[in-house]
């Protein structure tokens, strides 16, 4: 427990006062850290709580009883609170997301190798016939490079990585669905936490510290959170200094003994840790150590994940598996705490509520060859009947190859047909509705609605356009298992 300047020792007054400036930044072997473990008030930030949703099940059951042993001297805070519980449908939709996005780049790949090895052989048919006239060797390269040779070797690798993919779906033991009541991971948190949560801060105790915040410490740069000061609104913004404040606060209605407080986290920005230039290295910001024993009386050590769940299983004898401790580095590492800048995922229900960039959709038209004036004027149209075409043709170009999609795009999970068993909802019309020469499959497929009903509305020219990359895709997220 620090103790107040003038009973330090014989130290003079200027090493008193900035001790935390001149100390060495926290090291795993300090002789102090334990305390923390066995003594301390441990807070977690939102980011490591988030981090449950990203691990694989069996680490998750890990961590989670890791988290056990901690139990009772954990403390959330109210702004962790809000923003944990906000924040896990984002988290999964991400993983999700991302996963989905692999597999349709995988095949986007595949189709590409495919295109090459067919452009590979006619280049070398070409030379053949050219400078040797050799019609057998030809056809026996237009044989072994036929399509449906080349689509079953390359199925082999589709498989394989799909496999893999799968794999990591249900290795994680999620559903997106989860998320909502009967969410695992939040029932267990909430376990964990019990009633050590902080009271919502009063109106007039939220606006002083926001004003503070973008007022004071941010123009200043005064740690925590001013890394965050353009974000689009002033509390979320202040995310990081609100906690600071309510952990300053809870400090400081505990008895002076058990005033220490081990903060772990996965943000290391320059709004937290102190980029030491000529080292390469860095350390927690001295003035936070500072400031709670100024304003608190308090210990502080800041620690991230990793480190910190290998001091549980030092001081506190919990038992993580290396494989487990491993993927806590790997998403430690990995974990993006911003959510609100996630790619924009474009889906039916929100499809009909926004534009897509201007010229986007009509850059999709081109680049597929459509012809026809009036599906042309429903490209270009800023009516909001013809968003949900829009953005299906923007997605289905992008997904098939057709076009780049640029880095800021929108991704767009619109199919406008699927082949399965059932369809995904009961609108959908089977595909038999479409005689046998407009659709393959017609048995096993299922097109929806709005689709069906741009098709007839088209002009003959583009419908054969239209089918062909409604069924494209078809194929190509059964493959993928999307």
């Amino acid at each position: 427990m620090a103790e107040p300047e003038g009973d330090m020792g014989n130290d003079p007054v200027l090493l008193q006062r900035f001790a935390a400036w001149l100390q060495p930044g926290p090291s795993a072997q300090d002789a102090e850290r334990s305390a923390f473990f066995t003594d301390g008030v441990i807070v977690l930030d939102t980011n490591v709580l988030l981090s449950l949703y990203e691990y694989t099940q069996t680490s998750r059951e890990e961590v989670l009883s890791a988290l056990e042993q901690t139990a009772g001297r954990l403390w959330m805070p109210y702004q962790v609170g809000l923003e944990f519980v906000r924040g896990r449908r984002s988290t999964l939709e991400s993983r999700k997301r991302a996963l989905t996005d692999a597999a349709s780049e995988v095949n986007k790949k595949l189709m590409a190798a495919r295109k090459a090895i067919v452009e590979a052989k006619n280049l070398v048919c070409a030379q053949l016939d050219k400078y040797a006239r050799a019609p057998e060797e030809i056809a026996g390269l237009d044989a072994l490079v036929a399509d449906a040779g080349v689509d079953e070797h390359l199925d082999r690798y589709r498989q394989e990585f799909k496999r893999h993919l799968d794999m990591l779906k249900s290795d994680h033991g999620l559903a997106l669905g989860s998320a909502d009541a009967q969410d695992p991971v939040l029932a267990r948190v909430a376990e964990l936490y019990g009633a050590a949560i902080g009271a919502q801060p009063d109106d007039g105790v939220l606006r002083r510290r926001l004003e503070e915040a973008t007022a004071f410490r941010f123009p200043n740069k005064i740690p925590p959170g001013f890394s965050d000061s353009d974000k689009d609104t002033p509390l979320k913004s202040a995310g990081d200094f609100l906690l600071w404040e309510e952990l300053i606060e809870h400090l400081r209605h505990l008895p002076p003994a058990d005033r220490r407080v081990l903060f772990v986290s996965n943000d290391t920005k320059e709004d937290w840790y102190e980029q030491r230039s000529g080292s390469g290295s860095s350390r927690p910001w001295p003035s936070l150590v500072d400031e709670l024993r100024r304003r608190a009386q308090a210990d502080l050590r800041i620690e991230t994940p990793p480190h910190f769940f290998g001091g549980i299983r030092e001081f506190l004898d919990a038992e993580l598996a290396e494989d487990t401790y491993a993927e806590i580095e790997r998403v430690s590492e990995a974990f993006d705490v911003d959510v609100p800048g996630t790619r924009l995922v474009i889906t039916e229900e929100t499809a009909l509520h926004l534009d897509p960039p201007e010229g986007l959709a009509l850059a999709a038209f081109q680049s597929v060859g459509l012809a026809s004036s009036a599906l042309r004027a429903a490209a270009e149209s800023a009516s909001p009947s013809q968003r949900m075409f829009q953005w299906w043709l923007i997605g289905v170009t992008a997904q098939l190859g057709r076009r780049a999609a640029g880095d800021a795009e929108p991704s767009v999970a619109i199919a406008a047909a699927t082949r399965s068993s059932r369809p995904p909802s009961q609108s959908w019309i089977p595909g038999t509705a479409l005689s046998p020469g407009e659709w393959l499959h017609r048995d096993s497929s299922w097109i929806a609605p709005w689709f069906m009903d741009l098709l007839e509305a088209t002009p003959q020219m583009d419908r054969t356009v239209l089918r062909g990359l409604a069924a494209q895709q078809a194929e190509d997220n059964r493959r993928s298992g999307t």
